[in-house]
């Protein structure tokens, strides 16, 4: 069986950039109307929202490969990164090392791509482990870099990678087109190729004992912000986390050809999800302004509370919705007053009610605030 990269093409990817045209065309619109919704926020929201959606971003990541880190302890990790005031919520290794990561691609998307960038990016990732022989470094063992699952008797290998041997080559190669393909660089390419053109080959390589998937979205997360010259705040990592199974057949179906239309294709549409899924953040987060601009000294101390706890919950809300059970949990109010606050917060129209008795729920009414 042959690799992509054992192919004698590689790594000369092959793809029509007509069918990607018209992509790339509404990514760069999508990103004129998310720095257009920005501009709606204050400062203080600005910040709020950028810090949340870099520790999501941080989170979802980190759960693609499996690995479950606590959003809040993250979110405090990133504002102290970027010299925002923040909790004193302490993160573990793990947390604390993503969230220097993403706080470190926020601050430099702009910066050449070097060995060294990527080498602190991995030592930062890292942190804590006890496990890995090389931490900030590229893999140098003999034995296969593989992707196996199944039995250990009888494993079943997805992929495999060029021999650690030619890592630091295969490295180089990469680094040079990723700078020579940049926006101001020589053999300039579309946002959304560039960005999944990287990630393919990064995870090709897979230059790393651990942190490839990670390092590589971080990379496609490069690459938009760079083309768009601005901080990127797209929920790439995500809208791969929601279509997961999907992400890993596709990088497999590339894995074995140096032809990428399907695979760009995929990426692309993803990329335009995430950026979609990211101008709702900041229409949700428009919303709650208006909603609480409007609601002032209009309702009471349990009634905020319940209505900041939903709008932490983001876009998608309480799976479910907010029952009357809740709403006692969160305010600690007696079920009388529950049923009260409630019916007020309805007839304010902060809340839309749905269902009957025990069933009853209610959904914020965001209506078109955000617009």
């Amino acid at each position: 069986m042959h690799w992509n990269w054992q192919q004698p093409d590689w790594p000369d990817f092959t793809y029509d950039p007509a069918a990607l045209r018209e992509a790339e065309d509404r990514f760069l619109k999508g990103a004129g109307v998310v720095v257009g919704a920005m501009t709606h926020l204050a400062p203080q929201d600005r910040e709020q929202l950028t810090i949340a959606m870099i520790a999501q971003e941080a989170v979802d990541s980190s759960a693609i490969e499996g690995e479950v880190l606590d959003r809040a302890s993250v979110q405090s990790s990133v504002a102290r990164h970027l010299g925002i005031k923040a909790d004193t919520r302490r993160a573990n290794a793990a947390e604390a090392g993503a969230a220097e990561l993403m706080a470190d691609l926020y601050r430099t998307y702009a910066e050449p791509l070097s060995e060294a960038m990527l080498l602190r990016w991995h030592a930062m990732l890292m942190n804590g482990r006890r496990d890995l022989h090389e931490i900030g470094s590229y893999r140098s063992h003999a034995d296969p870099m593989q992707i196996v699952s199944g039995a250990l008797h009888a494993p079943k290998v997805h992929f495999e990678a060029p021999p650690s041997a030619q890592v630091p080559g295969e490295m180089d190669r990469l680094i040079a087109w990723f700078n020579e393909t940049a926006p101001a660089g020589q053999v300039r390419k579309g946002a959304l190729v560039r960005a999944g053109l990287v990630h393919l080959w990064f995870e090709t390589i897979h230059p790393f004992e651990d942190g490839n998937g990670r390092i590589g979205r971080a990379l496609a997360e490069k690459a938009l912000a760079q083309s768009l010259d601005a901080p990127a705040i797209t929920a790439l990592a995500e809208t791969i986390q929601r279509r997961r199974k999907a992400y890993y057949e596709e990088l497999h179906r590339a894995s074995r050809s140096n032809a990428v239309d399907a695979w760009l294709a995929w990426f692309a549409d993803t990329a335009l999800a995430a950026q979609a899924r990211s101008r709702d953040h900041v229409a949700f987060l428009i919303a709650k302004t208006r909603l609480f601009d409007r609601l002032r000294g209009a309702i009471n101390e349990r009634q905020e509370k319940a209505l900041l706890r939903m709008f932490a919950q983001g876009p998608d809300g309480f799976d479910g919705g907010l029952s009357a059970a809740n709403y006692r949990t969160i305010t600690g109010a007696l079920s009388a007053t529950a049923t009260r606050d409630l019916a007020e917060l309805v007839a304010l129209g902060a809340l839309r009610r749905e269902g009957e008795l025990r069933y009853t729920r209610y959904y914020l009414a965001l209506g078109d605030l955000a617009s």
